[in-house]
């Protein structure tokens, strides 16, 4: 439904027209989750028409106002939040207040309709003012001159270097759905990482090259900072968290789990109060800090000689904890930064689903099946995908974990589901991103027994993925021991966001 924003201005021409700016909002529901997310693209409209007097009244007007009118309500129809300039702008300061509104709320992509006729200059003039990604928006009916019109704006900005696409379609939602939906998310994604701030928790994890990253190099090809903490603030911090926000997140993972294994060795209630305490300390660091997405090193200073850090794991990208609902902030093991950033990737496509990582662990090449395992943790979402934390936990025994320094470690087989893998990895310093579209499944009693003996008492949450792609290929090609991931399949978005970024997609389907 649109609302009306207060906020008017008037177009100069040959007659004042008195116009309004709307903006269009839908609330988007999560799949199975329902909630209302601020990771929505966001995206601006506006539609430009023949500055041209006689040509706008005699021919133009009639061609244009409809068609303006068609696009602005399929648009609505789809899942985003869309802020819309009412009227077409057709002159200079049309265009320049049609702009300066758009950017006034923050939209992430524009979407430039140029329906008929337009001269490219204006359209550039427009788009250049607004200074993000652009979809130049047409239609195919062969009375509009739209094609002439799209291809001068698009040749235009093309000669000066301009990032945008081009969309030529009829007004339908299923192909805006199917063609346009995905080509908004993945410009949003690249405005959202544009200032977001990576943070890093300690340095390369037992030798694991894959992990690292070259912050200039994301400052440069994807707009992202880096806050790089050493692990002993967490330490430092944990140790001043009052026992009373222990205490109450103790309790809500003790009535919600199914069972905590304690023991007198190593998974004592002191060592399991100190995991909490040192999620709640990185928690607030990444409030502190500014941070949207984040790697912790732990193994091995923190995982022998403190506890491991598999709480943090399991909490910080999930949509709540014992204090209520809070951001959910995609998080890395072993310092991969490329892992986190992938995370990040997919928390914003998907509207702010909690994210997933893990080792690819083993392949089962008789099976096709993909044995993902985290070496403590994954997101507790993962349990049940359900969108009451209750019924995740429920699913999750804390055992001990095998690590010096002792502590829990959150043990179940992730729900069945659809999932979206990917990975970036880079080859010669060039970025590249697998994508693995799959399906979730439980394991049969054949495979877990066999799983079970073979890993022998190191038993680890797990998820297993069917997948159905040659294997041996994806051995060759894929570049890092870890993988990332979200619920849902976002292969033609990944596919966008990798044209947009400069990275090449390895599609492994």
């Amino acid at each position: 439904m649109a609302v009306e924003v207060s906020k008017r201005f008037q177009y100069q021409d040959s007659r004042l027209l008195q116009s309004r700016i709307l903006t269009c909002s839908r609330s988007i529901r999560k799949e199975r989750a329902m909630r209302i997310t601020s990771d929505v693209a966001r995206i601006g409209f506006m539609t430009f028409g023949d500055h041209r007097p006689d040509m706008w009244k005699n021919v133009f007007s009639r061609l244009a106002i409809p068609l303006h009118q068609k696009a602005m309500a399929e648009l609505k129809k789809l899942p985003v939040e869309l802020v819309c300039a009412e009227e077409v702008a057709r002159t200079r300061d049309q265009i320049n207040d049609a702009v300066d509104y758009l950017k006034s709320q923050n939209v992430d992509v524009l979407v430039a309709h140029v329906p008929c006729w337009t001269s490219p200059n204006l359209v550039v003039h427009g788009v250049q003012r607004m200074g993000i990604f652009t979809v130049i928006l047409g239609n195919r009916d062969p009375g509009s001159h739209g094609c002439v019109g799209l291809l001068g704006a698009s040749g235009a900005l093309s000669q000066i270097g301009f990032p945008h696409r081009c969309i030529r379609e009829n007004y339908d939602g299923e192909i805006y759905q199917r063609k346009v939906l995905p080509l908004l998310n993945a410009a949003a994604v690249r405005e959202k990482l544009k200032g977001s701030v990576f943070g890093l928790f300690g340095g390369r994890s037992i030798g694991i090259d894959t992990s690292t990253y070259d912050p200039m190099q994301w400052k440069t090809q994807f707009g992202v900072d880096s806050e790089h903490l050493d692990q002993v603030e967490i330490i430092r911090v944990a140790e001043t968290i009052p026992q009373d926000r222990i205490d109450k997140h103790r309790d809500w993972l003790e009535a919600g789990v199914s069972e905590v294994v304690y023991n007198d060795a190593k998974l004592t209630k002191e060592k399991f109060d100190f995991q909490i305490a040192c999620y709640l300390a990185t928690k607030d660091l990444v409030k502190e800090y500014g941070m949207d997405f984040v790697a912790l090193k732990c193994m091995h200073e923190l995982s022998n000689s403190y506890v491991p850090q598999c709480i943090t794991q399991a909490l910080l990208a999930n949509y709540d904890d014992a204090e209520g609902e809070k951001e959910t902030t995609p998080i890395a093991c072993e310092a991969d930064a490329d892992g986190a950033l992938t995370q990040q990737i997919l928390k914003l496509l998907s509207g702010g689903k909690p994210t997933f990582f893990a080792d690819v662990s083993h392949i089962d090449n008789d099976r096709k099946k993909m044995y993902c395992v985290n070496c403590g943790a994954l997101c507790v979402y993962y349990a049940n995908r359900s969108n009451d934390t209750r019924e995740n936990l429920k699913k999750i025994v804390i055992k001990q974990s095998v690590r010096p320094g002792g502590g829990g470690i959150t043990y179940f087989n992730a729900a069945p589901g659809p999932m979206q893998l990917a990975r970036l990895y880079r080859k010669n310093g060039k970025y590249k991103m697998a994508i693995i579209p799959c399906q979730a499944e439980d394991p049969t009693k054949e495979m877990l027994e066999e799983f079970i003996e073979a890993r022998g008492p190191h038993q680890l949450p797990a998820l297993f993925a069917k997948v159905d792609f040659d294997l041996d290929a994806f051995i060759n090609e894929y570049g890092s021991n870890h993988i990332s991931g979200v619920e849902g399949n976002y292969l033609n978005e990944l596919l966008e966001v990798c044209s947009i970024l400069d990275i090449e997609a390895e599609v492994f389907a």
